[in-house]
């Protein structure tokens, strides 16, 4: 044992706890300065990731003469929006299949509406000339255990007659797509999911939204809302913005509405990079497509290549600290690294020998249903949305639009789906927040070592609309 796990770390011997999209990049944008003093507004976003910018951006597309204010409290995309692994993906519910067991009669017009958005993120980043490395590759869900293969014939027929275009992959076909010895089949999706640069999307977000006119302030966390006639205050440590409207894009950060934070729950989730492969290496493979990849387990990973051929490897581990505690110290995990290493290993074996170069780590915000959600406070002037579970990179503009319709007092396709008036089951207050967490992790563990069969409390979480597979 002791020979295999030194087998395992030697590969992790150079590996740097740095942020690999963020290494030397030219286009980097230079810092915003923060809000000093008093501005007025007719929109007022807190938060500069994607929800965030994407909410200025359309806000000003709808209406160009709309005076539109930003302000962070770190740096523009120094959340989640920055060190995600880059998958665009059509779904809004977090996967078919989440999406099926909520809302199985709007599941056709959600899936369209996820594809729409799709072509419309495509359509922005063209229009606007952003540099992001976007890739409509599609994605491989790919099964390794024969187990995860029970369910993907019935989802393939199902996800086609709704407009997707899907097909099951035997094992030899997805094998001779990318070489790996336990990959048993798969589910290509080939048009409902686009690979980005993550930084270079958020950056490209920031210089479309200043290029309209919107105004960006970093370093400025916001402290507190007030009410005001007419509209609300948004104080910041040195300043405060006097707006209209007031959208909150704060992701896993305490939300500003008190009666919201009950709904989220901070996880860590953690990547690898690879040195970029060798000729040699890159035909062991396979892989000439491109094509994003998940697996099928509860517990799952991702990956993906780069631009410059490089693996980024992520996933599999969820960790909540007890009382949701968020800190820096958290983004850099030995013991996962390890594990993700070893499972790297396992999946393409004829890779051993090569060096991860670069591991960090961070918190997303997960509901319940594991899927966004939206609400209003201070008599519908503050609006917010969150929830988006690790799957954000496209669901959070359709987040942003929802979130202006309900704003704006747009009754909208949108504004009226289940998932957009109903908010899921809040977590329980600690101790038991943390019990609750661990206890369904362990069984989440357990059903995957046990043919994906569900325990007693997994299925006592299914009859009451919890669902938690991932």
């Amino acid at each position: 044992m002791e020979e295999k796990n030194s087998f395992v770390l030697r590969h992790l011997s150079d590996l740097q706890p740095d942020l690999w999209w963020l290494d030397s990049d030219p286009l980097e944008p230079a810092a915003r300065s923060s809000l000093i003093g008093d501005v007025g507004a007719d929109l007022c976003v807190v938060g500069a990731g994607y929800t965030g910018l994407w909410t200025a951006l359309l806000a000003k597309e709808r209406d160009p003469g709309r005076d539109v204010v930003v302000v962070e409290q770190y740096e523009t995309g120094a959340g989640a929006s920055g060190r995600n692994g880059g998958f665009c993906s059509a779904s809004l519910t977090h996967g078919f299949a989440n999406g099926m067991r909520r809302y199985a009669s709007e599941m056709g017009l959600i899936e369209a509406m996820g594809r729409e958005n799709l072509d419309e993120i495509e359509d922005t980043i063209r229009r606007y000339a952003i540099e992001c490395d976007f890739e409509r590759t599609g994605e491989l869900r790919v099964a390794i255990e024969p187990w995860q293969l029970r369910d993907m014939l019935a989802e393939a027929s199902l996800r086609n007659e709704m407009g997707d275009h899907v097909e099951v992959l035997s094992r030899e076909q997805v094998q001779a797509r990318i070489h790996s010895p336990i990959y048993e089949g798969a589910i290509f999706d080939p048009d409902g999911t686009a690979l980005v640069d993550p930084a270079r999307l958020v950056w490209g977000l920031e210089r479309a939204c200043l290029g309209l006119g919107v105004a960006i302030y970093e370093n400025s966390k916001v402290q507190r809302l007030e009410d005001i006639e007419g509209g609300v205050r948004v104080h910041t440590s040195y300043g405060a913005v006097s707006a209209s409207r007031v959208a909150l894009a704060t992701n896993v950060f305490p939300s500003l509405v008190r009666a919201a934070r009950k709904y989220v729950v901070p996880v860590f989730d953690y990547q690898l990079v690879t040195e970029p492969l060798t000729p040699e290496q890159r035909a062991s493979i396979g892989w000439t497509g491109r094509e994003g990849v998940a697996d099928a387990g509860n517990q799952f990973h991702y990956y993906r290549l780069t631009q410059d051929g490089s693996i980024l490897w992520g996933g599999y581990d969820a960790i909540y600290n007890f009382r949701g505690r968020v800190q820096r110290d958290y983004d850099f995990n030995a013991e996962t690294y390890a594990t993700l290493a070893a499972h790297f290993l396992k999946t393409f074996p004829q890779l051993a020998g090569i060096k991860f170069t670069h591991g960090w780590g961070g918190a997303i915000d997960t509901c319940t249903r594991f899927s966004p959600f939206w609400g209003t406070a201070h008599h519908g002037r503050v609006a917010y949305v969150m929830g988006f579970t690790g799957l954000g990179v496209g669901a959070t503009r359709f987040g942003a639009q929802t979130m202006l319709d309900l704003l704006d007092d747009v009754d909208s396709p949108r504004t009226r789906l289940t998932m957009v008036r109903k908010k899921p089951l809040p977590f329980p207050p600690e101790p038991l927040r943390w019990l609750f967490i661990r206890l369904t992790q362990w069984s989440i563990r357990r059903a995957d070592a046990n043919q994906g069969r569900r325990n007693p409390w997994l299925r006592l979480l299914d009859r009451l609309g919890l669902g938690f597979d991932s």
